[in-house]
């Protein structure tokens, strides 16, 4: 996208209100990390993330005026801020700066202030950018970058600041954009939500620090000793590393030399298992896989991924599911891939612990990206596949050596059949991904396995590892693969998007009661899903009610974090206000089959013997569940 021209700065009109320097201030103190976040995502992505951070708050910091301003007044939808001229004031420099330090340099003029590199804030010896989000937000700063700079504003006016159309409009123009409605047209082109933006993938005031090269800068120092003051800020100049592709690409330069850290960097070094091993090996799990692909001997490329891996440069897309370290290997590690795949060059790596993908584009040196995940503790029916890239929709898997046939199959179809996917040493042709579609939900995609005699069922969550999906009561799930099983999923299937990118391992769908509908409504199903993660906290449990007939179930109840609904606590209670086609309105509650008996209280008062409940209600009427168990323990409706 060609950066659009910002116009010479609008004069203030007549009756534009003024304001002080104290006001001003006041405003920069108070809401100086939304502002600094405004400037960090307006900036040119070029910059790389650490020059951004530091230009962000350098932007934000000189936008407090010298003397009294007038501005205008362009409203802000966020409390506390509507009224405020102040804010306003500020909003539009910092706003107009960002957009001017996106401009190309011309030549014979001389560059503004904004385009050079801050002169304050400085951080010696220190790296310093934003935390990494999850899959959706890493999706959303590359369809950022894309953008020019006033289409980027426009979209964080209207997302971040809650701006409508008009004063976007108004706030644009005020800030020197010249074309508005190309601004705006570019904003409608990036989908997803606007909450987005609240993450700590965006914010530069919540930021990881990394060293710069160690070794390099020790020997600057001692050059600069004997040169004298002038030359430390020369070599210190001249001494910043190249971004060219050297033996590390994208890495940053090294800045710890020892023994073990070499042998980790060393591509002969690397351990790679022989094609049978996993037939006699008392382990199967991603151990055991061999390396495959076209490029395990090219000895560049895989130097370059463990580079990238132990030390990754600025320009590189890193993302780690939740409790994943991002550091590098501690020993030389295993390789599983390497090869080409569609439009790039991917390598797969494992340490025991972590897998790790490493990705550049077959053509050019940028656009290096790098992807963790857990995978420790994996076992045979979690080690059966491995996503080796994504791309217009589709999700290309690399499976175990164990798997014998790989299919596709409609997760909300129970009735359609699988569609076979040809195997090409272990790398599965392209199937529809489920998380990378766009719009409601009609179909949820799955892989299907087959294992010998066993067939498992893995979903794709926007991670390096499948989840596995399973049915049944919780400590007896079983795989879902078959007829009984694929109809408990189907009502279901829709609600896995509410885990994407949360470092799941397995989702169990357990079908906990059946209960008579009053008024002759049929029979109603009460299922729970539990979503468990590889770091083994952040477990999400679901308990869903679907009504006869109905296509899709409903969230009845929802938490994290607890242990009902899996195989330490195999029990759940919860309940739903339904309405009956006469119009009236019940509360219907369900436990798991060994509650002897249900209580509700609070808006409504009812209780019953057994696991089920049904009274009459209110609309909009309130209860607090509670169940004893037939070993009379208690247990609270899931909240």
């Amino acid at each position: 996208m060609q950066p659009q021209d910002v116009a010479p700065r609008p004069a203030p009109s007549a009756t534009a209100p003024a304001v002080d320097v104290e006001q001003a201030e006041a405003a920069l103190v108070e809401h100086y990390p939304r502002l600094v976040r405004l400037a960090y995502l307006v900036l040119p992505p070029g910059l790389g993330r650490s020059r951004r951070v530091l230009t962000a708050h350098a932007l934000t910091q000189r936008a407090l005026p010298r003397s009294r301003t007038e501005t205008p007044v362009i409203p802000s939808q966020a409390a506390g801020r509507e009224t405020d001229p102040g804010y306003a004031c500020l909003r539009l420099r910092v706003l107009r700066t960002a957009l001017e330090a996106g401009l190309p340099l011309r030549r014979r003029a001389w560059p503004r202030r904004s385009q050079l590199p801050p002169l304050l804030p400085q951080v010696w010896g220190l790296k310093l950018f934003p935390r990494s989000g999850g899959a959706d937000e890493l999706a959303l700063d590359q369809r950022l970058s894309a953008l020019s700079g006033p289409g980027r504003a426009a979209y964080a006016l209207r997302g971040l600041e809650k701006l409508p159309d008009g004063d976007v409009r108004r706030t644009l123009a005020a800030a020197g954009v010249t074309d508005v409605d190309a601004a705006l047209g570019e904003a409608d082109t990036v989908p997803g939500p606007y909450t987005l933006l609240d993450s700590s993938e965006f914010d530069p005031c919540s930021l990881v620090a990394r060293p710069t090269d160690l070794m390099r800068r020790r020997q600057h120092g001692k050059a600069a000793l004997v040169a004298g003051a002038a030359l430390v800020v020369c070599g210190a100049l001249l001494g910043l590393p190249g971004g060219g592709w050297g033996p590390d690409g994208a890495a940053a330069p090294p800045y710890a030399r020892n023994p073990a850290a070499q042998a980790a960097l060393d591509p002969g070094r690397l351990i790679k298992i022989a094609p049978s091993a996993w037939r006699t090996s008392p382990r199967t799990d991603f151990s055991v896989w061999p390396a495959r692909g076209d490029l395990t001997g090219d000895r560049a490329l895989l130097r370059r991924a463990l580079a990238v891996w132990a030390r990754p440069g600025e320009a590189v897309r890193v993302s780690a599911t939740p409790g994943t370290a991002t550091g590098g290997p501690a020993g030389p590690p295993q390789l599983l891939y390497a090869g080409n795949v569609d439009d790039a060059r991917v390598v797969i790596l494992y340490d025991g612990l972590r897998l790790v993908r490493y990705a550049e584009p077959r053509k050019g040196t940028a656009g290096a990206a790098l992807d963790l995940a857990r995978a420790d503790g994996a076992r045979r029916a979690e080690a059966g596949a491995v996503v080796l890239g994504r791309g217009d929709g589709n999700v290309r898997y690399l499976t175990a050596p164990w798997v014998t046939e790989a299919a596709e199959r409609d997760l909300t179809e129970p009735g359609s059949g699988a569609m076979d996917l040809p195997l090409t040493d272990g790398v599965t042709s392209p199937l529809a991904s489920p998380v990378q579609r766009e719009g409601a939900c009609t179909s949820w995609n799955v892989l299907q396995l087959t294992d010998g005699s066993t067939t498992r069922l893995m979903t794709d969550l926007g991670e390096l590892v499948p989840a596995r999906l399973t049915t049944g009561r919780p400590g007896s799930a079983r795989e879902a693969s078959g007829a009984k099983e694929l109809r408990t999923w189907a009502p279901y299937a829709c609600s896995l998007g509410a885990v994407r990118g949360q470092g799941v391992r397995a989702v169990n769908a357990w079908e906990f009661a059946e209960q008579e509908l009053p008024e002759e409504g049929g029979e109603a199903q009460w299922v729970c899903t539990r979503a468990e993660t590889w770091r083994g906290r952040g477990a999400r449990v679901l308990a869903q009610f679907r009504t006869p007939g109905g296509r899709y179930g409903a969230v009845a109840a929802k938490a994290g974090d607890v242990p009902a609904c899996g195989a330490r606590d195999p029990h759940v209670l919860a309940g739903v206000l339904w309405k009956s086609e006469e119009g009236d309105w019940y509360l219907l509650a369900a436990g798991s089959r060994d509650t002897e008996s249900v209580r509700a209280t609070g808006g409504i008062d009812a209780s019953s013997d057994g696991n089920l409940l049904t009274a009459r209600a209110e609309r909009g009427a309130q209860a607090e569940l509670k169940g004893t168990l037939e070993d009379g323990r208690t247990v609270g409706g899931l909240r």
